[in-house]
């Protein structure tokens, strides 16, 4: 299938294009934590010459307890999105819940995201479809890739002209995720850019305490091996603290070790183009 090229502010994102990065901390914490970390992440990929997209989310609403932290809000978190967008010229994506808030969202955002559980909700892709916006959809652990084109079938007829998908692991047994690489191969086939969603697949759903436990030791090798898989973008949560970060401690990275691994995976991504690294 012919591959499709998207544009979110000033990238040009596709399977055949050079790297590009989505990252940022689980959920906004509170404006000076997000500024601080998008002008990190900026910093970063500017030295690198990579395309970057800020993710950070509102509200949280799949707790794995009712005592886990949901985010700071709509109310709270609009305006930040709009802060880093102007100051900074970065693109910002975050997650959508519902049908109401897709409009008022979309305002502030240049991605809206949908998450993994919410990705065959016909009544969400078709609301945030009619926003204009750049659409990520997170594939289902519960489905396979090949699944995901009638996602972007739905989100194509309701108008929804530039998609990104994103893998983030499928249910393996319990408390597992595993990544299919021939599956990957498959998703990327569809046709709309895909990004690996490295933190997210190395997490261990409902195997700890009142949160998600996992292994983030391992997400530089799944990194790696996915740029090397051909999969030209990556989806990275980070934070200054992950232990202490209100969502997603146990799989977020470090901020200070955010540099070697884009680094090493955008170096495998430009091998191809017999590029080097700045």
């Amino acid at each position: 299938m012919e591959q499709v090229e998207v544009k979110c502010g000033k990238l040009t994102i596709s399977n055949n294009n050079p790297f590009t990065l989505i990252a940022g901390p689980c959920q906004l914490e509170n404006e000076n934590h997000a500024i601080d970390v998008a002008k990190k992440l900026k910093e970063i990929t500017d030295k690198l010459s990579i395309g970057l997209i800020y993710k950070t989310s509102f509200d949280k609403a799949n707790r794995t307890s009712l005592k886990g932290k949901r985010g700071a809000g709509l109310e709270k978190s609009l305006p930040v999105f709009d802060k880093i967008r102007k100051d900074l010229g970065i693109p910002v994506l975050t997650d959508i819940h519902n049908v109401e808030q897709c409009a008022l969202v979309s305002k502030h955002v240049d991605v809206l995201q949908i998450p993994a559980f919410l990705c065959r909700q016909t009544d969400l892709l078709i609301a945030a479809a009619k926003t204009g916006k750049v659409i990520n959809v997170k594939k289902g652990q519960f489905i396979s890739p090949d699944e995901m084109k009638h996602v972007v079938h739905k989100l194509g007829e309701s108008g929804c002209e530039d998609v990104m998908l994103t893998e983030r692991g499928t249910f393996f047994g319990y408390n597992r995720l595993v990544n299919d690489f021939i599956g990957l191969g498959d998703l990327m086939e569809i046709g709309p850019p895909v990004f690996f969603d490295v933190t997210h697949s190395t997490q261990l759903p409902g195997g700890g305490t009142n949160q998600t436990a996992g292994r983030p030791d391992r997400a530089a090798l799944l990194a790696r091996a996915a740029t090397a898989a051909g999969v030209p973008a990556l989806f990275l949560e980070c934070h200054p603290d992950p232990i202490n970060a209100a969502s997603d401690a146990s799989t977020m990275q470090r901020l200070d070790d955010m540099e070697e691994i884009i680094r090493s995976c955008a170096s495998i991504s430009q091998i191809a183009s017999n590029t080097v690294m700045p």
